[in-house]
């Protein structure tokens, strides 16, 4: 199992062991085969995939975390199938350091690919270790390499104005990464996602493609539908909890007690919203999904969404006589 033993943080709720992948080898990494060709590579928090192909290996993103074991991985399989080890084509799910940082790794006769958002980002953050992809898309891009075919889409932004769907028609896979943590709940504010509303859709558009397994860039297995569906009800728990919250909280004693001091007064009213809200979906949701019982997580995630609520899809509130 990749997580601790539930004795070591006794403090928490145990993790189930439905979020849990596979051992880790002594390197550190777990390799292991998708659908044919297609294999994913995880340390436990991060994954990444790969597929081998008679004119090279493509890589899909490159996480630091993992590293030189993403060579490593790539080797282990290429030794045991017969096929070439080289990595000839990269492809960003999105322009993130910690999805992408190892990219440098592979040198510059590689053929990196993402969406032109990727590349602009890339270009404006100047990190050398994230080489900016020459082969760019707006709105989709079907790669052809060693006879295999993988179609990458953009339908808007949503953890980041690039972050694109990257679908296997032939194998029966997705990637998607940043949105769906199999098992697990959302870190801090949607998992740190840029775009609320476009996060809280994603999911949706994800499962219009047709596909059983999901590499969704985090956590040590692979995604399942049912794990997805699992994730948009914790989201409409909360969109739900948010709005019935944002109804019933009287605001006015925060501003009335905060006297001059308004952003106090603000400060206890979202603060008494996002905690009245986020309550039922943390006791409803420890034991089934990991971190649930991680209060931050889900209050900082209710937050994002409740203000999303009042500043994207309004109303903020009552109009002044």
């Amino acid at each position: 199992m990749t997580s601790p033993a539930s004795d070591d943080v006794p403090d928490y709720a145990p993790v189930p062991p439905s979020a849990l992948g596979p051992a880790l080898n002594d390197q550190g990494y777990y390799v292991g085969r998708v659908e044919r060709n297609l294999y994913w590579v995880t340390d436990g928090v991060y994954n990444s995939a790969f597929l081998t192909t008679p004119d090279g290996v493509v890589l899909f993103d490159a996480p630091p975390s993992i590293g030189h074991n993403l060579q490593r991985a790539v080797d282990e399989i290429a030794a045991a199938e017969g096929v070439s080890n080289r990595v000839t084509h990269l492809v960003y799910s999105h322009h993130h350091a910690d999805h992408g940082a190892a990219s440098s790794l592979f040198g510059t006769d590689v053929v990196r690919i993402g969406h032109e958002d990727t590349r602009r980002l890339l270009l404006r953050d100047d990190d050398p270790t994230r080489p900016a992809p020459e082969v760019t898309f707006g709105d989709s891009y079907t790669l052809e390499v060693g006879g295999e075919r993988v179609e990458l889409a953009w339908h808007g932004p949503n953890h980041t104005p690039d972050n694109i769907y990257i679908h296997f028609p032939d194998h029966d896979t997705l990637m998607f990464i940043d949105v769906v943590n199999a098992g697990w709940v959302p870190i801090y504010n949607t998992n740190l996602s840029e775009d609320v509303i476009g996060y809280m859709g994603a999911p949706a558009i994800a499962l219009s493609y047709p596909w059983t397994h999901l590499i969704s860039g985090h956590v040590g297995r692979l995604a399942t539908r049912d794990d997805v569906a699992v994730h948009q009800q914790y989201i409409a728990d909360i969109e739900a909890s948010s709005r019935e919250a944002l109804a019933s909280v009287n605001p006015v004693p925060f501003y009335v007690n905060a006297g001059a001091n308004v952003w106090l007064g603000i400060k206890g009213h979202l603060n008494a919203v996002t905690e009245a809200a986020a309550a039922p979906v943390i006791a409803k949701y420890t034991g089934v999904l990991a971190a649930a019982d991680i209060a931050e997580f889900t209050n900082t995630t209710t937050f994002a969404i409740m203000q999303s609520l009042r500043l994207d899809k309004g109303p903020s509130g009552p109009v002044h006589p």
